[in-house]
């Protein structure tokens, strides 16, 4: 963890402060998890399935962010992931946009 937050410090100090700070949190009722879960089977049973459904769709924000520009073009961006204590994981991302957005000050 201390290795991420020299990293985070190394990104502001050549970059400048993030623009965005995005959550983003998995979800045991994603169609993906419940339609491979068996009968009687609860997601919290299934970290597996749980860690490579949230991997996929964290890779698919990242593309959506930096290749579809969906808020600008990219200067850089980082995320760490980690595991609720329910067994959730979640992402920090810190985003750094090339032009300032109009809804960013």
């Amino acid at each position: 963890m201390h290795e991420r937050t020299q990293d985070a410090m190394t990104y502001v100090r050549n970059f400048g402060r993030p623009d965005l700070f995005i959550s983003f949190t998995c979800n045991p009722q994603w169609k993906e998890i419940t339609d491979e879960l068996m009968l009687r089977q609860k997601s919290h049973d299934r970290h597996d399935l749980i860690g490579r459904v949230f991997h996929l769709k964290l890779k698919s924000l990242t593309n959506l962010i930096d290749k579809g520009k969906i808020f600008g073009t990219t200067r850089c961006f980082m995320y760490i992931v980690e595991w609720q204590k329910r067994g959730l994981p979640h992402a920090h991302i810190l985003l750094r946009l090339q032009e300032k957005s109009m809804f960013i000050r």
